[in-house]
């Protein structure tokens, strides 16, 4: 099963912008039409933050030119974000943390090592780790 193959469900609220016809045509492509209760904006909370931060961290800054290009934008702001972006509510941390080495306490450099930046975006975030310099 793909990626884009693997959604059962479309999960929305009862916006007006969801007619009728948006919800057959979603369920002509074998998926599942969701909605959330009736003035219960709390059971949509975490898809709406999730969009929030996508829109102010990536999409708010970038054109797109078609729908493949939105898709590499996405694919590599989503890495990112699990990867490479620090996390307040995980003191901070980053939720892929075994991908990461780990993170040094304090404001100093180690002797022997150097900051290295890896542009993501096109250098709208940066991702930071320490580098050994060679002898």
């Amino acid at each position: 099963m793909t990626p884009e193959t693997s959604h059962r469900f479309v999960l929305h609220d009862r916006d007006s912008i969801f007619a009728e016809t948006v919800d057959r045509a979603i369920m002509s492509m074998g998926r599942h039409v969701l909605k959330t209760p009736v003035r219960t904006p709390q059971a949509n909370a975490f898809c709406e933050r999730l969009i929030g931060t996508v829109r102010r961290e990536c999409l708010d800054w970038l054109i797109p030119i078609h729908e493949g290009h939105l898709r590499g934008i996405l694919r590599e702001w989503v890495t990112h974000y699990n990867r490479g972006r620090p996390h307040a509510s995980l003191g901070p941390s980053i939720p892929d943390g075994a991908a990461v080495a780990p993170v040094l306490r304090g404001h100093w450099i180690p002797d022997g090592h150097r900051v290295v930046a890896k542009p993501v975006l096109g250098g709208l975030h940066h991702e930071y780790r320490l580098e050994r310099v060679a002898a």
